[in-house]
């Protein structure tokens, strides 16, 4: 797996955005017992804090320690350092096995080797995540030029399987229908270009150009912001499934 966000650490945890409750609660509907919960590839601790209402204790994995010290602190929730791919866990531990944002990075037959190994035979393993973000018309024109056109050259590969919505991921599970869900923000400037700035892409494009792609942007997209209604919108990727 790549590790295309220790950099960033603090402004992920800062400017990323979150699950909706209604979706976490939608994933431990399906959860038969509650008792032992796993977030592979945590980062900030999002899903990790959320499951942390529901389940006796917590555990949450990623190969950044940086995203770990910035990640969310909760008494349940136990952090480690680890690949998705290889973990430590005993046979059979898990009732929920949740991946958000993240499983586009995985060796696939690896981790779903391993999340075979893990979870209980009735189990449940989730994988959430959210595609490109879409707002009022004029900014929409604006930030996909610079998705496409600016910062295009710059993504890594995988990121194809956000932008096909995870419908061509592996995904050996039994699979249960689920509902369509979205997630809806009012964001000042400072936390969409901030959010912006966390992208893997702007980070690789920096790394090459000494120079913040964000900048090419900015002052049009501030002009167009201050006009609008500032409501975001970030389309959810979710697919729920248990051992075959």
């Amino acid at each position: 797996m790549k590790d295309n966000f220790s950099t960033q650490a603090g402004q992920y945890a800062k400017f990323r955005p979150s699950y909706p409750q209604e979706m976490i609660e939608y994933i431990v509907s399906q959860v038969k017992n509650r008792e032992l919960a796993l977030d592979v590839a945590t980062g900030n601790g999002q899903v990790a804090a959320l499951l942390s209402g529901y389940f006796t204790k917590v555990f949450a994995n990623d190969i950044s320690q940086k995203q770990l010290d910035n990640a969310a602190k909760k008494e349940n929730i136990i952090y480690s350092v680890s690949s998705a791919e290889k973990t430590e866990f005993d046979d059979n531990s898990f009732d929920l096995i949740t991946v958000a944002q993240a499983i586009h990075w995985f060796d696939f037959d690896a981790f779903y080797k391993e999340v075979y190994r893990i979870l209980k035979p009735d189990g449940i393993f989730a994988v959430m995540g959210y595609g490109l973000l879409y707002t009022n018309a004029e900014a929409d024109k604006i930030l996909r030029h610079f998705y496409e056109d600016i910062t295009g050259p710059y993504w890594d590969p995988e990121r194809r399987y956000l932008d096909e919505n995870y419908t061509t991921i592996p995904f050996p599970f039994n699979e249960r229908e689920i509902p369509r869900f979205v997630n809806e923000f009012t964001w000042e400037f400072e936390q969409l270009t901030g959010y912006l700035e966390t992208w893997s892409a702007v980070q690789h494009y920096i790394k090459e150009h000494n120079t913040n792609p964000v900048d090419i942007i900015r002052d049009e997209l501030k002009e167009v912001w201050e006009k609008g209604d500032r409501k975001v919108y970030f389309p959810l990727l979710l697919r729920v499934g248990q051992l075959k």
